[in-house]
């Protein structure tokens, strides 16, 4: 299956922007039927901490976009956005999935908010762990500072994960941490793992890119550096089972 990773810098809290932007993007890249493309964590907005602004009109306003670009590129589509909740002032970071119907197949909460950066006042956590289809692989989806989790992702694997994929707003000042924890989950879990992360600034935090793709063995298969544009490799469910057969590391997780 091809991987499809859209790294940009995200225009602040300007839906209609974004949306132009990624279209463009992706119009520059020949996609393969049945792939999967990745938009970062709240691509939409970039990391503002407002939901009365950042849910008005959702989920149906980048919905809409996601369900038609999924359509048009008979591919699933993955990404990050902010959906209302019950409780004034609040929302949920979400990851929702469409696939090439455009049918939305999948909402993930992030569980992990994160309180140095006061996301955890406004975002609520999320209580449930992801586990969807998409085409031959058994995908989980996680948000940005999850992925310091290492136990979310041993649970995913329970339910029969073998890629999981990390939406991201991840400083530049720690994207060493990024690097390492990617490749570090996909060799405990002897899974792929793709982040996909934005780049450029906005009025709080600059953004380390590094948008990538690793294999069960730890190996980068692509990265995005910190440039804009799309990151592409292809993935393949028998390097998972291969690896696992032959280093059996997480038997007692999946069994």
């Amino acid at each position: 299956m091809k991987i499809y990773g859209v790294q940009f810098d995200s225009d602040w809290n300007n839906k209609k922007a974004n949306f132009n932007l990624v279209s463009d993007l992706i119009k520059k890249q020949v996609v393969d039927q049945n792939s999967l493309i990745i938009l970062p964590e709240m691509f939409a907005t970039g990391f503002c901490l407002d939901p009365e602004s950042t849910t008005k009109n959702e989920p149906e306003r980048t919905g809409i976009f996601l369900s038609e670009l999924a359509k048009k590129m008979k591919s699933w589509i993955m990404g990050g956005m902010t959906l209302p909740t019950k409780d004034k002032g609040k929302a949920y970071n979400s990851a929702v999935t469409f696939e090439p119907n455009g049918r939305r197949i999948s909402v993930y909460k992030k569980i992990h908010p994160i309180p140095i950066l006061g996301e955890d006042k406004v975002h609520l956590e999320g209580r449930l762990i992801e586990n969807l289809t998409i085409g031959t692989f058994n995908v989980t989806p996680t948000i940005c500072y999850d992925l310091r989790f290492p136990e979310l992702f041993r649970s995913a694997l329970q339910s029969g994960t073998n890629l999981f994929v990390v939406l991201g707003c991840w400083p530049k000042s720690r994207i060493n941490h990024w690097v390492t924890l990617l490749k570090a989950r996909a060799i405990e879990n002897q899974s792929y793992v793709v982040g996909v992360n934005r780049i450029g600034k906005d009025k709080d935090l600059e953004y380390g890119g590094r948008t990538m793709v690793v294999s069960p063995l730890g190996e980068i298969l692509a990265d995005g550096a910190e440039s804009e544009g799309i990151v592409e490799a292809t993935i393949d469910e028998s390097l998972v089972k291969d690896w696992r057969a032959q280093f059996p590391a997480v038997k007692e997780f999946i069994q």
